[in-house]
């Protein structure tokens, strides 16, 4: 099995163990741009300061980062901050499980972004597989006991945030991969750890801005939930390294479809960690999606 698969696994892994002190931390302490700006202030040294001292200690130079580097790891910073907060507050209205499976509509989103964006073709089994997916999105979007018809459970607020968080991801992923490749003649580790660093400076000092102008309190709350909130770094960091090295190995349609074992991990969590209770019907449409992911990473 290849390297990049273990390393897409092990993401996984992190994200989850991050999002769930983030739902902690929005629950009872944060507003969802508060968990979001956690995620990156508390975990910024970490990188920017490993970076550093790896330079340092093998008398390597900084790889020249382009314009067109700036440009993608721009977009990707961006998206990724809205994407974060979207799912944060999609944690305020359903289950924790729940909320990380409309996220992972972002396998399905990538390939219509590529599509639009990029020109990439997809078969017709992959629209059957997509249609598929949009089946058990329309599953999951009706809370349990409510009442009326289709479209209406659609276009409601949880529904709204988990495709909008799908939609933003799919474009951080293809961003960041886009920016890594710039550094093509770089090693993919080192590759990883420059765009990461940038990355996550950019949002840091985006999300500063933002509470400064919007919420300045918020920021002080952070700084007093730093004893969860510096796990939030910890795991993003640890996580985010290892998508970003994934992404400089592969495809990020790929890597991302490796990553829906999420799915599974997150189920676990909100049942043994939360105590959540999950639906009949949330449990079948989280199969389904699963299903169509499964039978569009066959037709990738």
């Amino acid at each position: 099995m290849s390297l990049w698969v273990f390393i897409a696994l092990a993401a996984a892994g992190f994200q989850t163990i991050r999002f769930m002190l983030q739902k902690v931390l929005a629950s009872v302490t944060l507003t969802p741009a508060g968990a979001t700006f956690s995620r990156f202030v508390y975990s910024m040294p970490f990188i920017v300061g490993g970076l550093a001292a790896y330079l340092t200690f093998a008398e390597r130079d900084l790889p020249a980062l382009s314009a067109r580097f700036w440009m993608f790891a721009s977009i990707g910073a961006v998206s990724q901050i809205l994407a974060t907060i979207c799912v944060v507050a999609l944690f305020k209205q359903r289950n924790f499980a729940v909320g990380i499976t409309f996220k992972k509509t972002e396998v399905i989103q990538t390939a219509i972004v590529g599509l639009l964006v990029l020109g990439d073709q997809i078969s017709a089994a992959g629209w059957g597989a997509i249609l598929l997916g949009l089946l058990a999105v329309l599953i999951l979007s009706k809370p349990g006991g409510s009442d009326g018809v289709w479209h209406q459970h659609l276009t409601n607020r949880a529904a709204k945030l988990g495709l909008g968080s799908g939609v933003l991801f799919a474009f951080s992923a293809v961003s960041y991969r886009a920016a890594s490749l710039q550094m093509a003649e770089t090693e993919p580790m080192l590759r990883a750890a420059v765009t990461l660093a940038a990355v996550v400076s950019l949002q840091t000092i985006y999300m500063l801005i933002w509470l400064m102008w919007r919420d300045r309190s918020e920021i002080a709350r952070v700084w007093q939930a730093r004893r969860v909130a510096v796990w939030v770094g910890l795991t993003s960091l640890a996580g985010s390294f290892c998508w970003f090295w994934a992404f400089t190995l592969q495809n990020a349609a790929y890597v991302k479809a490796v990553g829906q074992i999420e799915l599974l991990l997150s189920l676990c969590a909100s049942i043994l960690f939360f105590k959540e209770k999950i639906s009949a019907r949330e449990v079948l449409g989280m199969g389904v999606l699963g299903l169509s992911i499964l039978l569009l990473v066959l037709t990738l």
